[in-house]
């Protein structure tokens, strides 16, 4: 009798320690599994959060929105998404609010998209320069620094009071008032005014 309560005992324990076993072993795998894809989608947000393009920034940034419906009026989106590098003189809403009134509202009609394309792309130069580049580049140059744009017309870039000033073809200036932020296909400086081709 004692040796047939022992077996039993022993078959119970098992029984316990295999269900045991079983959950332990389906446990973690379910975790594991839950936390690469956890991980996995973290690390595609950071990502994504982390690199947008010129044109995701600007649309992130509430002092761009001027700028942004521009852009895609123009049908720029896809040019300024691609992969570049570009260097961006962005105009702020501020910087647009200055031009004459009704000059964005006419520059957003449909048939002047050739001409508000030429002025944004006015805006961009090829390649990724850094304000600390722009400077050392006015500073070896003797105080001026001409760069060809987007647009084929050139602006010359110069320093002031320790601030880069863009001159337009038509000698209208603008300030950079914020530099370096950071985009996955380049680089925007932020300027007050809105720069004009020829």
């Amino acid at each position: 009798m004692k040796i047939l309560k022992t077996f039993t005992a022993f078959a119970v324990a098992g029984l316990l320690f295999a269900s045991c076993e079983e959950t332990k072993k389906s446990t973690p795998e379910t975790t594991v599994d839950t936390e690469v894809t956890e991980t996995s989608n973290e690390i595609a947000m950071t990502e994504k959060e982390e690199t947008p393009t010129i044109v995701g920034v600007a649309a992130s940034n509430d002092n761009f929105t001027t700028l942004v419906a521009a852009v895609k009026a123009a049908d720029l989106v896809d040019a300024l998404n691609g992969k570049g590098p570009f260097t961006v003189f962005a105009p702020t809403n501020d910087a647009f609010a200055k031009l004459p009134e009704g000059t964005i509202d006419n520059l957003l009609k449909p048939e002047n998209k050739s001409t508000l394309a030429g002025i944004l792309t006015y805006h961009v130069v090829s390649g990724k320069f850094e304000a600390s580049a722009v400077i050392d580049a006015i500073k070896n140059n003797d105080g001026k620094f001409t760069v060809d744009t987007l647009n084929g017309d050139a602006i010359t870039l110069s320093l002031k009071d320790g601030n880069v000033i863009l001159t337009d073809a038509n000698g209208g200036t603008s300030t950079v008032i914020m530099a370096d932020v950071a985009a996955s296909n380049g680089v925007i400086h932020a300027i007050d005014s809105v720069v004009m081709p020829k």
